[in-house]
């Protein structure tokens, strides 16, 4: 939903970012700002910062950076609407409610009506198992090894002996039998009327990235069948869009997702301290989980069963992750099946050793492809090079096929030219991409002519930020115009906007941009690290040397852009006027 911008900023204003970081993270004091840990990668020594005064974070350590919508919108992996009411339900802001139509309410009001349909029956379920006549599904989730904590936070229940208590307890709390019906918790039949179909399992309510009730997973007590039964399809539950235990996941914090096969192996990580698993509801893994996950991560481990079946669908799973731009691993789990019989049997000391060994992809891919030929044939061992190569040409980069190329001829010991020769030969005959030609000469210096531009930039907007005052000293000789970074361009000429109207918001300004990389590199221009100086004598060296920098750069800049832009004449003239009184004027900063 869109905000107006004046009721953003209203939100931005009445939550303070120290007061909300301090809420996700231990902050002290230090200075002028306040220090901890990054919460978006792992650290040991403090490189986050939050500046009350400027209202704004930065890590120096992985660059993330923002105002308090962005840092809401990372930890909680929120959107921007999501964000904002987030924090204007905590500081008491009212938004505009959305304009329905009748269709759009009725709509939404069945929505709501289902959900509630389904946390009345997550209730049920749970009291039940707790209930004496529950004992069975007690019995059975502690030689699981799970405490009642666990229990607990997933929420687990059971269902009765027969299939006509739930639905008369449902009716009894005021619902509707079709109601019942489209939340997926009974069928009718003429023998036996409304009866549900979970009778005799244990209950694990599926739940939503919100924590929302959506449907449920049972497990049948005894030998009956289907082991496993989920809910249908309903108009609240999409198995192909949702994942179980997600909404615990995605706050995780451990820079992965583990992608399970089922329930009970989510909620043993989840007890082990794994609390990143995850695990598809009853189905193969989809290309729409996929792009769920990548709401809120990059890496991906899969934790599949180490049988064949698991082997097979950890490849299909691994093709769905790259079409997803998700970097995949994959965790051996031998001599166990699951991660669930890893852990009760190895321990979670062993089983983050395997994480931390979690096994790239594409080796994962061709080991597989390795044990279906018998490499001391030599006949078998070229039609297994000859796979390889066809695996190297599905690589859509250039670099990133050349990287895999070496790293195979390395490993397998083949050599890297016929190798080569192989993916050409391949790529010729089906029309697929081609190995790149490595440069020969060597890897580019970063410190380019353009970077130290930008990075005498970054230092003058920090400075201003740290020190407003300066600003009106200098007003005469800068403007936004001198900032040749088109990101830089627009946060200074906002910035200067505000401050020759004696305004000062840069929190404000990171509002403008709504790409997440944008905001990042954004904040970065108001947190870059200034030199350290003891005498004022060398802080007004410094300053002035900078604001030369960014200033002759800026005259250099239009110099080059003459006879191609009309207006660069005039920026050429007066960029040199202002070059000459800069170099013979000093900048108080007393």
């Amino acid at each position: 939903m869109y905000y107006p911008e004046e009721l953003v900023e209203e939100v931005r204003i009445k939550n303070d970012i120290v007061d909300v970081v301090s809420g996700y993270v231990k902050l002290q004091k230090k200075g002028g700002s306040h220090w901890g840990l990054c919460p978006f990668h792992n650290e040991k020594s403090p490189s986050f910062s939050v500046s009350g005064n400027k209202q704004m974070f930065h890590c120096f350590g992985c660059g993330a950076g923002g105002n308090v919508f962005t840092f809401v919108m990372n930890y909680e992996n929120y959107t921007f609407p999501e964000a904002v009411k987030h924090l204007a339900d905590r500081a008491g802001v009212k938004l505009p409610e959305m304009e329905y139509t009748a269709e759009m309410k009725q709509k939404a009001n069945k929505r709501a009506r289902l959900l509630e349909v389904n946390k009345e029956a997550a209730k049920y379920f749970y009291y039940q198992l707790r209930a004496p006549h529950g004992e069975i599904g007690h019995q059975y989730l502690k030689r699981r090894e799970l405490s009642d904590e666990t229990m607990h936070k997933f929420g687990l229940g059971y269902a009765g002996k027969n299939g006509t208590q739930l639905v008369q307890y449902l009716r009894q709390k005021g619902f509707e039998d079709q109601e019942i019906k489209e939340a997926g918790l009974a069928n009718f039949s003429e023998r036996g009327g409304l009866s549900s179909q979970f009778w005799n399992r244990v209950m694990f309510p599926i739940q939503d990235i919100n924590h929302r009730v959506i449907g449920f997973g049972g497990r049948v007590m005894g030998e009956g069948e289907p082991k496993y039964l989920n809910s249908p399809e309903t108009p609240v539950f999409d198995k192909r869009r949702n994942l179980y235990g997600l909404n615990f996941a995605r706050t995780a914090r451990s820079g992965n997702i583990i992608l399970c096969e089922g329930y009970m192996d989510v909620i043993a990580m989840h007890q082990a301290g794994f609390t990143q698993a995850v695990a598809s509801l009853g189905t193969a893994f989809t290309s729409e989980q996929a792009s769920l996950l990548h709401r809120y991560t990059e890496n991906v481990l899969l934790a599949y069963d180490s049988d064949q079946a698991g082997t097979k669908a950890a490849l299909r799973g691994i093709d769905i992750l790259r079409e997803a731009g998700l970097v995949g691993k994959v965790i051996d789990m031998k001599p166990y099946k699951d991660p669930d019989e890893f852990i009760k049997n190895l321990g979670k000391e062993a089983f983050q050793e395997r994480i931390d060994k979690a096994e790239n992809s594409f080796f994962f891919e061709i080991r597989v492809l390795e044990s279906q030929y018998d490499l001391s044939d030599p006949e078998a061992k070229t039609r297994f090079h000859r796979e390889i190569a066809k695996k190297l040409c599905e690589f859509k980069e250039d670099v990133e096929r050349d990287n895999y190329l070496q790293a195979i001829a390395d490993k397998y010991l083949i050599g890297i030219e016929n190798l080569r020769k192989l993916v050409v030969t391949y790529a010729s005959q089906t029309g697929l991409v081609r190995p790149v030609e490595r440069p020969k000469s060597g890897v580019q210096s970063k410190n380019t002519p353009e970077e130290s531009a930008k990075k005498a930039q970054r230092l003058l907007i920090t400075w201003i930020t740290d020190d407003p005052a300066i600003y009106s000293k200098i007003e005469k000789y800068i403007s936004a115009e001198d900032f040749t970074d088109e990101l830089y361009k627009k946060v200074a000429e906002r910035l200067f906007d505000e401050l020759s109207q004696g305004k000062f918001n840069p929190a404000g300004i990171i509002s403008m941009f709504e790409d997440d990389e944008e905001q990042r590199q954004a904040a970065a221009l108001f947190n870059t690290n200034l030199p350290q100086l003891n005498t004022l004598q060398e802080k007004e060296k410094a300053f002035h040397d900078i604001l030369l920098a960014v200033k002759r750069n800026s005259y250099e800049y239009y110099t080059l852009k003459l006879g191609t832009d009309v207006n660069a004449l005039n920026k050429v003239i007066d960029g040199k006027k202002a070059l000459e009184e800069l170099a013979k004027t000093r900048i108080s900063m007393e």
